[in-house]
């Protein structure tokens, strides 16, 4: 990684207005704080909504954020009210500060409301979007819209500002995925290395951290334990899950003839990484933290059948895996909906525990994502820091 090179004092504190909706925003604020603090040399001072981390970092939020977090259909129900009268506060609250940049990170269902009414109170405040919508997989009309409300965005993946440009979005920049300044925690070194590749091997089952994924994906997971296990011998089982899941997760292997061990802290969790020969998971973004170290997986998915009509209706990327679409490739098997069952996965997963062609190109795809995703440059907070201040100084 580079050095942080502070920018040069500014006559007055830079006033950057952030705007989050859920934890996974709250973390890359608070690490966007700080870059902007490090290049301004402390220069700059912050309002708007955040969490705990960004709380850390000196940040008053104007409400919590479990006022606009919102899941399930009951909570929406319930909880909307009181999300559009927290839209309303948030845009008061900017346009009142007259801040010098406001930035929105992630969670567009309520950030971007935000955004678009600041952008009708007070067009003069420039906008920057941390985290661009999926606009390449689906609702590509957003990108289009967005032009009107964000003046650039910063994307955590590689090809999507290709993807803005062609779909007459916003300008987009890559700034580089979180999972980049965590390249130390995940990368193994030589005797993690070779417990890899010892008997009894590592297998991570890593199920989601949604109730509603946990539900539909344990039984076929337990399943495709069971039958992995009397194809390819002993295992070592290991379940990294949230704290708050514990007992749920405890719950739903009671019954598992092969128990997994159950971890919740986060140093177990990357330690877990770094000896894993192979893993079975929900797809989402532990997928591509899986590749980045370098660990072989099969990935699968299910939902409410509802939902996957609309979903094969709305969507338009060759998978729904992160680490291929990052890739460019379908390298890691994929096994959605109908096609999630134990046979299947099983059937996939025992090869990646042996020194077996369907493993070796696994490894190979894995190894070219440090090109892919700049691994070894400027630090993705310290890019998004440096477009913020120039959004906010043009």
């Amino acid at each position: 990684m580079t050095a942080a090179v502070p920018a040069a004092a500014p006559s007055r504190d830079l006033h950057v207005f952030l705007v989050v909706g859920e934890e996974s925003g709250d973390q890359l604020g608070a690490s966007l704080m700080q870059a902007l603090r490090e290049r301004l040399g402390g220069h700059v001072r912050f309002s708007g909504v955040g969490g705990a981390a960004m709380a850390s970092e000196g940040l008053a939020t104007l409400f919590p954020l479990t006022d606009v977090t919102l899941f399930g259909f009951l909570q929406v129900a319930t909880g909307l009210p009181r999300v559009l009268r927290r839209i309303r506060d948030t845009v008061r609250a900017a346009v009142d500060a007259k801040p010098d940049v406001v930035v929105i990170i992630d969670s567009p269902d309520f950030t971007h409301r935000v955004a678009r009414r600041v952008r009708a109170r007070a067009p003069h405040i420039p906008i920057v979007n941390y985290v661009s919508p999926s606009v390449w997989a689906w609702r590509p009309g957003r990108a289009r819209a967005m032009r009107s409300y964000v003046d650039h965005v910063l994307a955590l993946l590689p090809f999507e500002p290709a993807a803005h440009q062609r779909l007459g979005g916003p300008p987009c920049t890559f700034v580089g995925h979180p999972l980049a300044e965590k390249i130390d925690l995940l990368r193994p070194s030589a005797a993690e290395a070779a417990r890899r590749l010892a008997d009894s091997p590592v297998l991570l089952v890593l199920p989601g951290s949604r109730r509603s994924e946990i539900a539909r994906l344990m039984a076929p997971f337990g399943q495709a334990v069971e039958r992995l296990a009397a194809r390819s011998g002993a295992l070592d089982i290991v379940l990294p899950t949230l704290p708050h899941l514990a007992a749920e997760i405890g719950a739903a292997t009671a019954g598992w003839r092969h128990k997994p061990r159950i971890i919740v802290a986060r140093e177990e969790k990357y330690a877990a990484f770094r000896t894993a020969r192979a893993a079975l998971a929900a797809s989402g973004t532990v997928t591509l933290e899986l590749a980045l170290a370098g660990v072989p997986m099969v990935a699968a998915y299910r939902v409410a059948p509802i939902e996957a009509v609309i979903a094969r209706r709305l969507i338009r990327v060759p998978s729904v895996i992160l680490a291929n679409l990052v890739l460019g490739e379908n390298v890691v098997p994929e096994f959605l909906q109908q096609d999630c069952t134990p046979d299947n996965l099983a059937g996939a997963l025992a090869p990646l525990l042996a020194d077996s062609p369907e493993r070796r190109r696994q490894c190979a795809a894995f190894a070219r994502l440090d090109a892919i995703m700049e691994i070894g440059a400027a630090r993705p907070s310290q890019r998004a820091a440096d477009i913020v201040i120039a959004a906010a100084r043009p």
